[in-house]
């Protein structure tokens, strides 16, 4: 991907907002409570909100996205989309497997809220993956860029 590393952080911090609010308003209609991301890092930092709202968005803004336009995008099947999902879904997998037991909330959730917070969490990976995706956009090529050459 020739990356425009603007997009790429327009997108992360499209998707980073998004997930953050559907954690917070949406999660409650699925499993009667908000799933406070920044908490949830917070806890794992010494119980400090402040820092985990800023890891918290770091990573969705910053981090994730470049690592994605950087080394991921080129390996990922498919269009933008599909890519940007993909991604949500691996990062999903990292989080349910490996952050979720440090921070406590146990594998794939199952200390707080089992099935119904996985799935929120899961739709809250893809919304941020897709949006990155799209916003992010396609791989250019020299034909893209100079229509005389198509």
């Amino acid at each position: 991907m020739k990356s425009n590393i603007t997009k790429t952080l327009l997108g992360g911090f499209a998707g980073t907002l998004m997930m953050t609010l559907m954690m917070q308003f949406a999660a409650p209609m699925m499993i009667g409570q908000p799933m406070d991301i920044a908490a949830m890092l917070g806890k794992m930092m010494g119980n400090n909100y402040a820092i985990g709202m800023a890891v918290h968005i770091m990573l969705g803004v910053l981090v994730l996205p470049l690592i994605y336009a950087l080394l991921v995008y080129r390996f990922l099947p498919g269009t933008p989309l599909i890519k940007g999902l993909t991604w949500g879904l691996i990062l999903w997998l990292i989080a349910e497997t490996m952050v979720m037991p440090m921070a406590g909330a146990g594998f794939f959730m199952s200390e707080i809220g089992g099935l119904k917070a996985m799935m929120a969490a899961l739709m809250g990976h893809l919304v941020y993956g897709g949006l990155l995706g799209v916003i992010a956009g396609r791989e250019h090529s020299c034909c893209d860029t100079h229509p005389s050459l198509a």
